[in-house]
């Protein structure tokens, strides 16, 4: 069994949803305990609490302890079942929980199994403290395409804080393993900068000023963004911006979300800054697709090389999980010339074991 403290580093969640995806892939049952601990509320969050259950109905597993607040539980993996499945955070609790962090708990899994998935995904889908469905779509899974991963997704219902209520759906291909190395040192060119600006239930008014003001930001700098506004399809009200880069190597994504007193013009500022605080850096990854991405290179087979614009908590949480399940050992080193961090690992190339594929069929 393999145990894991849920406090390391940052990012309780992270810890968790790795340490569960990574107990399905290698058939080791873990042990977490002391989740989240130091939080002002500690334990499981709804969100939390669906991936354990999801990763228990996706492969027949046991899961002992899972409770709304626990911080420790058991898992005892059973093997992948490829299917249909709708997965609904109000089921746990009625919340906003974050529909896409339970997607990248059991799409590998799922992927990892001889049939397709078609998962249907139920709560917040633009949260705080999450990546938003668009981040997902535009930026994660093409990223992972190069190394063999297709897996469609789709937002027909947006799920905004605190009423939730979005709906994901998601077609996940079986992977042909072992899945390819990233490479990925250099951004390139930049190619163009799209800006999407949407509300809910709210005046497109709102939505034009956030793309006015990011257009406005843009253009001080130098920069021809194409922008678009939309009116999206929401149980509750919301606005969101978001903005995405297009280089010539990679992509990368920068939001913000709306609140209740918050200025259209600051969500857009936020959006921009973000986009300018990386823009203006070295590294090909930004921070969230840097830690993000780990798993897959440590499943991948070979040397996969990446340069990141920052190292965060988050990624070395990421990274020390990984490698408790898997004989891998990340090298990260920084540039002697400074600000570029790169980043290496020569992946398990892990592919389901021969005689358990009619089990995962």
């Amino acid at each position: 069994m393999i145990e894991i403290d849920g406090s390391y580093g940052e990012g309780g969640g992270q810890i968790l949803r790795t340490s569960l995806t990574l107990s399905i892939l290698t058939g080791k049952p873990l042990r977490i305990y002391r989740i989240r601990a130091g939080r002002k509320e500690p334990g499981l969050k709804p969100q939390h609490l669906m991936s354990a259950h999801a990763v228990t109905q996706i492969s027949g597993g046991k899961l002992i302890g899972a409770e709304l607040g626990s911080t420790e539980l058991l898992f005892y993996p059973g093997t992948i079942r490829p299917g249909n499945y709708t997965l609904d955070v109000a089921s746990v609790k009625a919340s906003a929980g974050a529909t896409t962090l339970i997607f990248q708990t059991i799409f590998l899994p799922l992927g990892f199994a001889t049939n397709p998935s078609h998962v249907i995904l139920k709560g917040g889908t633009h949260v705080p403290w999450s990546p938003p469905a668009d981040y997902i779509k535009e930026v994660f899974l093409p990223t992972v395409a190069s190394m063999g991963i297709e897996t469609k997704l789709k937002n027909p219902m947006k799920g905004f804080y605190p009423i939730g209520g979005g709906v994901l759906e998601t077609t996940i291909a079986p992977i042909q393993t072992p899945l390819k190395p990233l490479q990925i040192q250099n951004r390139g060119h930049l190619k163009q900068v799209r800006i999407l600006s949407t509300t809910a239930n709210l005046p497109l008014s709102i939505a034009k000023r956030q793309l006015n003001r990011a257009v406005d930001l843009f253009t001080e700098q130098g920069f021809q963004p194409r922008g678009e506004t939309q009116a999206v399809e929401s149980p509750g009200k919301g606005t969101f911006c978001f903005i995405l880069a297009e280089f010539e190597w990679v992509r990368a994504g920068f939001s913000s979300l709306g609140a209740i007193g918050k200025r259209a013009e600051q969500v857009a500022d936020e959006a921009v800054e973000g986009f300018l605080g990386f823009h203006q850096g070295q590294g090909a990854l930004e921070r969230h697709l840097a830690d993000q991405v780990v798993l897959c290179m440590a499943l991948a087979e070979g040397e996969s090389r990446v340069t990141v614009a920052e190292v965060t908590d988050h990624l070395k949480t990421n990274i020390w999980v990984i490698e408790q399940f898997l004989p891998v050992r990340f090298v990260l080193k920084q540039d002697p010339a400074g600000g570029i961090h790169n980043l290496h690992v020569t992946g398990a190339a892990w592919k389901i074991p021969t005689s358990l594929r009619d089990f995962y069929a």
